[in-house]
């Protein structure tokens, strides 16, 4: 067990200390929610499950019976809620010699900081891992796979050859996201939301996006991309994406990417009375995948 005592901050009893730095940084606004919905828990876990719809309706014959279809189950998503807690604990003579500040004040300040700090990461690695077999969700592959099953066949929602961010791999992938179809094969009217991108990408996505004409051309042509208005949320930057060349596409399918909140933070101290130690703790339980790989286009880059 780690124990904050006076000698882990032996400086912050001497006189004449100035300041102390390392631990206040500004932060990023919150963008853990633009990677994904977020819904309430109050149970152990959540689950989603697929229902395949109705095929196209075949011709009927004179005088012959109607055909039936049926409506069958498919992958079911399961959402197991995890608990995430850190903590640390004071010495009393810490707390007594202590000529500066008050240092559970400032350690609980960092404390809710690394909090914030796991939940971008761990929400930013659906994305980070979106091209990892080993990380497959209800249908059996990864989030991002040119192999989704399905009852009408195979799908994608990656591009067929990896390429790296630019106004023609963003258009492909637009038509593909037109073209989308339910597990049956039927058409459904998806589109891109946002375009994801790290850092790396910010400036690139914003001359793609932005442009009032075609981007990186002389021609003399409108920016079709956003003629169209097919990225009404614009360009979403998330500082947590590992992958400096990778850029995703959130869609409007109702169930994709997810959230669910079981606890949201709770921070606590109590004392030690045989030790005279201050202890403080914080925890957070929630869980995060996907239930419909539609929810998400993208491409690792070239």
């Amino acid at each position: 067990m780690t124990v904050i005592s006076t000698g882990n901050i032996a400086k912050l009893l001497w006189p004449g200390l100035n300041a102390i730095w390392g631990t206040n940084y500004d932060e990023h606004p919150m963008e853990w929610p633009d990677l994904v919905d977020v819904s309430s828990s109050d149970m152990a876990y959540e689950e989603d499950v697929m229902l395949t719809g109705f095929g196209l309706a075949p011709i009927k014959p004179q005088g012959e019976s109607i055909r039936y279809d049926t409506m069958g189950q498919g992958p079911t998503a399961r959402y197991t809620h995890v608990n995430y807690g850190l903590g640390f604990i004071i010495t009393e003579e810490a707390i007594d010699d202590n000529l500066y500040e008050k240092i559970g004040t400032q350690r609980t300040s960092s404390l809710a900081f690394s909090m914030r700090q796991t939940k971008e990461n761990v929400v930013a690695n659906l994305y980070n891992r979106a091209f990892n077999s080993s990380y497959t969700g209800a249908d059996g592959v990864s989030l991002l796979s040119t192999a989704h099953p399905s009852t009408n066949g195979n799908w994608s929602n990656t591009l067929a050859v990896a390429a790296d961010l630019s106004e023609s791999s963003l258009e492909d992938m637009a038509i593909q996201i037109m073209n989308a179809t339910n597990d049956r094969g039927m058409r459904i009217a998806l589109m891109g939301r946002s375009l994801i991108v790290p850092p790396s990408l910010s400036f690139e996505a914003a001359r793609i996006l932005r442009s009032t004409g075609q981007n990186d051309t002389a021609n003399n042509a409108i920016n079709a991309l956003k003629a169209l208005g097919l990225f009404p949320e614009g360009v979403k930057v998330n500082h947590y994406l590992t992958d400096t060349d990778a850029f995703f596409i959130r869609t409007n399918a109702p169930n994709g990417l997810k959230l669910f909140q079981r606890k949201k933070a709770v921070f606590a101290e109590d004392g030690d009375f045989d030790t005279g130690n201050l202890k403080y703790k914080a925890s957070e339980r929630y869980s995060t995948g996907w239930t419909d790989p539609r929810g998400l286009f993208g491409s690792p880059g070239a």
